[in-house]
């Protein structure tokens, strides 16, 4: 029987924040819900508030987090019997909190709904595997695997090099069956101790909400091994970064046909105009997709990552691929996503590209069928170039919620303020004696 159960929304961050009850509590706050303060929507990554935001109640009011009781879920790593649910968040009058993340995809969805569409999405996840480190000045450290040594190199796709982590991985899989987190495949990818999960096809708020609670998973499975599973988009200098590449495709709700498919199995003009608004918007889009400063540390010439948005038929060096599918399975894969990204700001903001691109008809450039790193970078730099074209993109403001991009902004600005404080080692090495 459950004796404890953990009640949680993710904030901006995709961070946990909620309160743990006990059982008996718990059955009697299921329909009106635990009140939690507002600010916590505010916070950024270092616990700090947005005080100055124009969006957040001066007062510090409560709002309503109520259980969606379809994410019940076990905590598997407990020895005391614990659940835990995610909840949908509401202001005392009962209207939704516009500016939750969850809201916020659930708001695209509605928008789909009312022209009887349904996306489907898949996430791939990435992730490294390092050693413990509480030194921050310190870089991290490829943490050693069964065969007692320190992987390097690039070994992409390597089994043996897989093998090696699988006592983490094993119990990552059994944290996962029991708790109802729907993993297809797993696959060594190019840095060293760096995993891709695949998500199955599915639902864009229970993939969400799955990708959200694989990441503790994760993490309290490495934990077990004395190891740290890191969703950093760029954990390590001069090796490639983690992302979190989103396969979408779009279906009618009345009978369940591909829209990106013609009858004949070639591609439809509603995939090209999905496709024309992805390329549109992801620019503006990129502080939903990499919404901390180490995520443009991906973003770079150099790296495997996408630093454009040309698009490709099975064309992995583009940062939308068209990836070669039955009509049924027909696709799209937004590859410029970062791993710390938070799944359903991300999702949503995905999913409202391409709708924007259906709405307006608009058309994409002519497929890439060269290498796309050697057609420029067309996408913002650092995170403050991004979050100045998202505040001024009045489409995804209108589809995303005025007041939802106007709190993100907030919240992502006081970020840039707090690490623009900081020193690095770079400038003590460089600058102290040579300037």
């Amino acid at each position: 029987m459950i004796d404890e159960v953990e009640c949680m929304v993710p904030d901006m961050n995709g961070i946990m924040r909620g309160k743990i009850i006990p059982r008996e509590d718990f059955i009697r706050v299921i329909e009106d819900g635990i009140r939690l303060p507002e600010f916590l929507f505010f916070q950024a990554v270092t616990g700090d508030t947005a005080d100055e935001s124009t969006v957040v109640n001066p007062l510090d009011r409560d709002i309503r987090a109520v259980p969606d009781i379809a994410t019940l879920r076990l905590v598997p790593w407990y020895d005391e019997p614990t659940a835990q649910v995610i909840c949908d968040c509401y202001f005392m009058d009962g209207r939704p909190v516009d500016f939750a993340p969850r809201q916020v995809l659930r708001r695209v969805l509605e928008r789909y709904a009312a022209l009887g569409l349904k996306p489907v999405v898949a996430p791939e996840l990435e992730f490294y595997l390092v050693a413990r480190n509480d030194d921050p000045d310190l870089p991290l450290a490829v943490p050693k695997g069964l065969s007692g040594r320190r992987e390097s190199g690039r070994q992409a796709y390597g089994i043996e090099h897989a093998n090696d982590y699988d006592h983490v991985v094993n119990l990552i899989y059994d944290y996962c069956e029991r708790s109802r987190i729907e993993i297809a495949t797993m696959a060594h990818e190019a840095g060293p101790a760096q995993l891709e999960m695949n998500f199955r096809h599915g639902d864009p708020i229970e993939r969400a909400d799955q990708t959200f609670l694989f990441k503790r998973t994760a993490r309290l499975a490495a934990r077990r091994h004395d190891m740290v599973a890191t969703f950093m988009a760029m954990p390590h200098q001069d090796m490639p970064g983690s992302a979190t590449h989103i396969h979408q495709s779009v279906i009618e709700t009345s009978g369940g046909r591909n829209i990106f498919a013609n009858a004949d199995g070639s591609d439809s003009d509603a995939l090209l105009h999905y496709i024309g608004g992805l390329q549109t918007y992801v620019p503006a889009a990129m502080s939903l997709f990499c919404p901390n400063v180490n995520a443009y540390r991906r973003i770079r010439l150099e790296s495997d990552a996408p630093i454009n948005v040309h698009w490709g038929q099975d064309n992995r060096t583009c940062g939308l691929r068209v990836p070669d599918s039955p009509p049924e399975a027909r696709r799209v894969e937004n590859r410029v996503i970062g791993a710390d990204s938070n799944p359903y700001l991300a999702t949503a903001a995905t999913l409202a590209c391409g709708l924007l691109g259906l709405e307006e008809q608009r058309m994409p450039e002519p497929a890439v069928t060269v290498d796309a790193h050697k057609l420029g970078v067309s996408l913002p730099w650092h995170i403050h170039e991004a979050l100045s074209v998202l505040e001024q993109c009045a489409p995804l403001r209108d589809i995303l919620g005025e007041r939802f991009v106007d709190a993100f902004i907030d919240v992502k600005r006081l970020e840039w303020q707090l690490y623009n404080k900081v020193i690095s080692s770079w400038e003590r090495e460089y600058l102290l004696l040579n300037v």
